[in-house]
């Protein structure tokens, strides 16, 4: 990816201007990423210790937070570095490496997303084919099929992107890199065919978004024809958590990506990217553990033995 263009560095958007204020939300972005470790680290190992959520549903659900971890990992550490050091910049290659991690890790989260609302699926509309169509080897090659799609989406957007001349400046107006904010300091009209690729992302992100909705009209109809309210409270309470995640994903980044030129400005550019690559992340294992019973129990037995081996 070698590149014509003189840039050796970009200089990434503050969030403030006063030291005072750089300091605050250096402290703001350790409490949150701090959460997200835990909260994601937790589920990981108590799904991973607890023979009993070696199942479909938490095999996707550990993928989920090894992503999450991965996302906010890319975004976060170099925003508190700035922010305590007092600096803006960050090296060509840093940025490149953002915008390759970030594409991969965002692209294989919705492709997990879409198997996932497969998987609850198969559970509730077709329980007697769940273990010939969800099996160990079908999980496996479903989740490779999600990792390996987000990391060609993202070799294909950071080789297209970075292969461009830039000499429109340097300023991200951005608190990480991304594909958008690299296009305007191209002076070639080759941009044109990451534009493309971009369409295609889109238009592929739109079909996993079709093909979430038609599973969850299947999933509700068959739930509300149940005649058990117990097994009705228990198929909700599977895919609650799911829907809601899904439901914070995309209505975040649908904000920061489709909302109206002219309200656009640099400070809410920042909320928003914020929103959308900072706060789902976090939020996921909160989601995933407030109304699912067997993780909760799985990560107080988790809490319980950690508090019990430092007494």
């Amino acid at each position: 990816m070698s590149n014509v263009s003189s840039v050796s560095e970009f200089l990434l958007l503050a969030f403030a201007d006063t030291r005072e204020l750089q300091l605050l939300h250096f402290a703001l972005f350790l409490g949150i990423y701090l959460a997200a470790l835990l909260g994601n680290g937790l589920i990981l190992t108590a799904i991973a210790c607890d023979h009993r959520l070696h199942t479909p549903m938490y095999f996707f659900l550990l993928n989920l937070a090894l992503l999450d971890l991965g996302c906010i990992s890319t975004t976060v550490p170099k925003a508190m570095a700035n922010a305590l050091w007092d600096t803006r910049a960050i090296s060509y290659q840093g940025c490149v490496a953002q915008v390759l991690f970030f594409v991969f890790f965002i692209g294989a989260e919705y492709s997990l997303l879409t198997i996932m609302a497969y998987d609850r699926y198969v559970a509730i509309c077709k329980p007697l084919h769940y273990g010939s169509l969800v099996g160990s080897r079908a999980c496996a090659q479903m989740a490779a099929a999600a990792w390996g799609s987000g990391f060609l989406n993202a070799v294909l957007h950071t080789a297209n992107t970075f292969s461009l001349p830039l000499c429109q400046g340097n300023a991200v107006d951005q608190f990480f890199c991304e594909v958008p904010q690299i296009l305007k300091f191209s002076c070639s009209d080759a941009y044109l065919r990451e534009v493309g690729a971009l369409v295609f992302s889109f238009s592929l992100g739109f079909g996993c978004f079709v093909f979430i909705v038609f599973s969850y009209v299947q999933i509700f109809r068959a739930v509300l024809k149940m005649p058990s309210e117990q097994g009705r409270h228990k198929a909700f309470s599977t895919c609650l958590p799911h829907l809601a995640v899904v439901s914070l994903s995309l209505s975040t980044a649908l904000v920061a990506y489709l909302k109206p030129p002219s309200i656009s400005s640099p400070s809410l550019d920042l909320e928003v990217s914020f929103l959308y690559s900072v706060v789902p992340p976090a939020l996921n294992p909160l989601i995933y553990s407030m109304r699912n019973q067997e993780l909760k129990h799985a990560l107080w037995k988790l809490i319980g033995y950690m508090l019990l081996w430092h007494q």
